[in-house]
Formats: structure tokens, sequence, C-alpha cells
């Protein structure tokens, strides 16, 4: 396996709601990522995934734990350095409609980190970069002096991860990159990803709700339930030894073209709602809405554990 390039410890991340109660967006997460590798995170809506990316790409501060980046605790570090780990973190938004200035032309908007990082010496190597760039991510030559509401979805997106890849980062936080494109479009912009990978040796840490989107491109899936991990396993080992009770349930709901083979699909549907962050369950985060709970679920919260060849799971009855 190839050298740890992130390495998540004990992280946590709490927002301050008033009368003294903290919503408890991430709680304890433990992940790493080698380099060049993909890591997904999968999970329902308010689960802590976004929270998650966020954090590590130093857009919001950790309430405590620790983020090493290429052998370095960014959360201790000082500005100035902090500053220098910047330009080997970037991140790519899940709208492609609003994380784009439209006041900005293409050329302006990949321009603009070659600049703020003095990457580059005039601004004929500043437009030799972006036409560079442009190619690499697909993106016509046309377009370079268009605005983002001139180009659709899947062209926007380009556009944000020529701006990522501008300052030659090591790794991308993907927050839901593709959930707002069409299912066609989607697959282009994915396998951009991988190719862009397999060229240049990013890591990305991708985050998404599609599970088969997840399990195209990542090498392990951390699937995550009100802020903590469930489980962690290799892609398609996950997807088809499923080990924690939400996760099977997660699986047993994505969508299968063939009718016949859908219709004898055994569905596992969740019993209950999801309870609120503001207010979690003693225990074992998800034991309110699993079938196999029992008074030890209550008690005591399961911590991740081995269960043969880097399965994870943090289970007290699987």
């Amino acid at each position: 396996m190839s050298e740890k390039l992130l390495e998540v410890k004990d992280l946590k991340k709490y927002f301050k709601v008033g009368n003294g109660r903290f919503l408890h967006a991430v709680d304890g997460v433990n992940l790493e990522i080698p380099e060049g590798k993909t890591l997904g995170v999968v999970g329902e809506s308010g689960c802590g995934k976004s929270t998650l990316g966020r954090v590590v790409m130093g857009l919001l501060p950790a309430t405590s734990g620790e983020i090493h980046f290429d052998g370095q605790d960014i959360v201790k570090c000082s500005k100035r350095e902090f500053k220098e780990v910047r330009k080997k973190v970037q991140m790519i938004f899940q709208d492609p409609y609003s994380s784009l200035d439209p006041r900005m032309s293409i050329y302006e908007l990949i321009a603009e980190p070659l600049i703020q990082n003095h990457v580059c010496a005039n601004r004929a190597e500043i437009l030799d970069r972006v036409q560079k760039l442009m190619d690499t991510v697909g993106l016509a030559q046309r377009y370079i002096n268009s605005y983002p509401h001139e180009l659709d979805g899947g062209l926007r997106q380009r556009v944000g991860l020529a701006r990522a890849m501008a300052v030659s980062p090591k790794f991308i936080v993907c927050d839901e990159p593709v959930s707002a494109l069409d299912v066609s479009i989607q697959a282009q912009v994915i396998n951009m990803f991988e190719d862009l990978q397999n060229q240049l040796g990013v890591a990305y840490l991708f985050i998404a709700h599609d599970l088969l989107v997840v399990q195209h491109i990542s090498n392990r899936i951390a699937v995550m339930y009100l802020g903590h991990v469930v489980e962690l396993a290799d892609a398609n080992e996950l997807m088809s030894d499923p080990k924690h009770p939400y996760t099977q349930s997660l699986l047993s709901a994505v969508p299968i073209p063939d009718p016949k083979t859908a219709r004898k699909k055994n569905r596992i549907v969740l019993e209950g709602d999801v309870p609120s962050p503001l207010n979690m369950p003693s225990g074992c985060p998800f034991r309110t809405r699993c079938r196999y709970a029992t008074e030890q679920c209550a008690m005591e919260r399961p911590e991740l554990t081995d269960r043969g060849g880097g399965h994870m799971v943090a289970c007290w009855n699987k």
C-alpha cells in the first residue's frame, strides 16, 4: 500500500446552537488515505459527510482531534504553515452553479489560484497554464472567454476541477461533485476524475450519496451515520459483503435496472426517524433503528474493529 497522505485521528466537530447545547456533526472519526488513492464517504443527508470534508480542507476549524497531511498536523500548524499546505489540498464543491463567480470569465476563474499563489511569472505564462489546464480536464479552448452561465453543469464542474488542479495539489476533497449533474454527464465527469488520478497521482476524498458511483471510483468506502463511521472496507468487499445493519439497509435501497431481479431483492426498511444530533441516543447511535439492538447497544458505543482484511465495523452484534 502507498504511503499515507492523509490521516485523521479522533476528529470531532461540534456546533454550538445555544442554551449550552452542541450539535455533534462529526464525532470521533478515524480515517486514512494513501497517496494516489480514493476514499469514498457515503451516508444519509445530515450524517456529517460534508462537514468532515470541510474540516479536513480547513474551511471549518476542528473541535478536537488530529489531521495529519503529508506528515504535518494541520490542526496545530501556524497560519503561514497552513497557507503552504493549502496549495497541496483543494476542494470541488457540490453545486457547479453557485461555486463559480458569475462575474468572472472561465480564464479569470482558472487563473485566480495561479495569481493568488504566485505560480506563474507573467501573464503569458498564466495564459499558457490556463490553456493546458483546460486541455487536461477536457474543456474546449473556445470557452476561455465565456462566463459560467453560458456553460452546462458538466462543463462548469470541469472548470471547478481545473481551478482545483491549478496549483498541482496532492489531495482533493470532492463534495458530491456529480449529484447535481445528469446521469450521462456524471459518467463523463467520473471518468475524468479517474484519468487525472492515473496521470497525476492525486488522492481524493470523494463524498457522495450514490453508492454505485462511489464504488466505481473508490479504493475504500467509509459509511457514516450521525457523525460516526460505522463501517470501513475495500469498495468491492463492502458492496458484496456489508456487515453493519445500516450499510445493509443502504445497499438494499440501491436501484436495480432489471425488474425481475429487483422484485426478488430483499429490501431492508429502517423503522423510525433519524435521531437529532442535538439529542444523540446513548451507546450505539444506530440502535434506535436497528433490528439487532440489545441492552449492550444502549449502554456502550461500539468502536471500529477489524473483522479481517481491514474490514472495520462498529457493531456489537455483527
